[in-house]
């Protein structure tokens, strides 16, 4: 009895086309963020501040014809476009000439507190132990200090510098940024990737920067626009109380406390800087509220 002969009629394997679509990569948290509609309605407001911030000093003289520092007629007339402040200085020339400092000292003070508290957290949710211990201790001892006094006592004690606005308004940032980022680390310190640094003895500086922090942006994200708000507000704050940015200079909180007293006979020397840090604020809680329901996961419903 014979066996049945096996059929070797075997398909050949075809070629893969070289025409498929590559896989799609993940979308970057400002690529999800964006898909917000107030992520675009934040962005706009900001832009259109930042602009004339950026742009007011050049744009002034050429649409009053008076520097900001410039005598332009009777005080508190509504002399120009905008009328003119206390001590007949062109209320638009001050307005366009006074976002700059506020918006570059605000910047600053949102960067140092962002990379201190950064560093901070990183280091205390990384290392655990007596570390950490120490470092958030310290950090519940600074977080129990209000900011504003903070600044206050600061600048009773040196003075008002520019400075020093910043210093002590990013220190004060320090502690809150730190928390975030100490509990950011803590939820990635066990992932594989991070035990494999560990195991090729990479040392801890390289696996901050290399493995952790690219891991935590999200909540760091959340924490700059955040940050930024608050220091636009201290800065503004501290300005208006007449200890911060410090006259001739111009300045949007300056110019709320030289021009409150002709509130009714003069307004566009109050409103046109309330609005643009009402405005400025408003975009960037928005950006930051488009951030954290990025970084979460969430829907745009």
């Amino acid at each position: 009895m014979t066996e049945p002969a096996i059929s070797t009629n075997i398909p050949p394997v075809t070629d893969v086309p070289a025409n498929l679509p590559a896989p799609a990569k993940p979308a970057t948290l400002f690529r999800r963020a964006w898909t917000f509609p107030r992520a675009k309605i934040g962005t706009v407001l900001t832009g259109v501040v930042v602009l004339v911030a950026v742009l007011g000093p050049w744009l002034g003289p050429v649409i009053t014809g008076y520097d900001a520092t410039e005598f332009a007629g009777k005080p508190f007339k509504a002399d120009g476009i905008a009328g003119t402040d206390g001590l007949g200085r062109d209320v638009l020339s001050r307005f366009l000439d006074g976002g700059a400092t506020l918006l570059l000292y605000a910047v600053l003070a949102t960067v140092l507190g962002i990379v201190l508290g950064a560093a901070l957290g990183m280091l205390a949710g990384y290392s655990g132990g007596m570390l950490d211990s120490v470092l958030m201790r310290g950090n519940d001892v600074l977080l129990s200090f209000p900011q504003l006094v903070f600044a206050l006592l600061a600048i009773a004690m040196i003075g008002p510098k520019g400075w020093l606005l910043v210093i002590v308004i990013g220190v004060t940032h320090a502690p809150r940024v730190a928390r975030v980022a100490r509990q950011a680390t803590i939820g990635v310190r066990g992932n594989d990737y991070i035990k494999a640094a560990q195991m090729y003895a990479v040392p801890r500086r390289q696996i901050l920067l290399r493995e952790i922090l690219p891991n935590i942006t999200g909540p760091l994200m959340v924490e700059i626009g955040l940050r930024l708000t608050y220091s636009i507000g201290y800065i503004a704050s501290l300005s208006f109380l007449g200890l911060g940015i410090q006259p001739p200079t111009a300045d949007w909180g300056l110019m709320i406390n030289e021009n409150r007293i002709a509130l009714v006979v003069q307004p566009w020397g109050v409103l046109l800087p309330v609005l643009a840090i009402a405005v400025l604020t408003v975009g960037t809680n928005l950006i930051t509220d488009a951030l954290a329901s990025a970084a979460a996961g969430r829907g745009r419903a």
